[in-house]
């Protein structure tokens, strides 16, 4: 039996566990890279427009939001594939539901980045 980790020794375990993740992510999942992609972006753009600190936490929130919507997307997609590769309704379902949670991650992004970038000083 594997004996459980505790302290920093977990931590530590936890910190190799999720950057071999985030290997595998990049490796496997084009949409993962094209959204880590456009915050390499974007982020720089959060931090150099004219934007109150709140506003660019904002910029920057959601786009995280992506990110970690992808993550579990991906991940979804892993465990469902994994299962088997012969159709089935409810894993065409997990990973429908999946892809539309990384849908709504996307449009609350663009709304908010619409929203401060567009939206006329006397409005605010």
């Amino acid at each position: 039996m594997k004996a459980n980790k505790t302290g920093l020794d977990r931590i530590i375990h936890a910190t190799f566990n999720s950057m071999r993740g985030i290997a595998k992510v990049w490796k496997y999942e084009a949409a993962f890279r094209q959204e880590a992609i456009l915050c390499a972006i974007l982020i720089p753009v959060a931090l150099l427009i004219e934007a109150s600190l709140v506003e660019r936490l904002l910029l920057i929130f959601t786009l995280f939001i992506v990110v970690i919507t992808e993550l579990l997307n991906s991940a979804v997609e892993a465990v469902v594939d994994r299962i088997g590769a012969e159709f089935h309704e409810l894993s065409g379902r997990a990973k429908d539901i999946a892809s539309a949670a990384v849908f709504f991650a996307l449009v609350l992004m663009i709304v908010v980045w619409c929203a401060i970038l567009f939206t006329p000083q006397f409005l605010q």
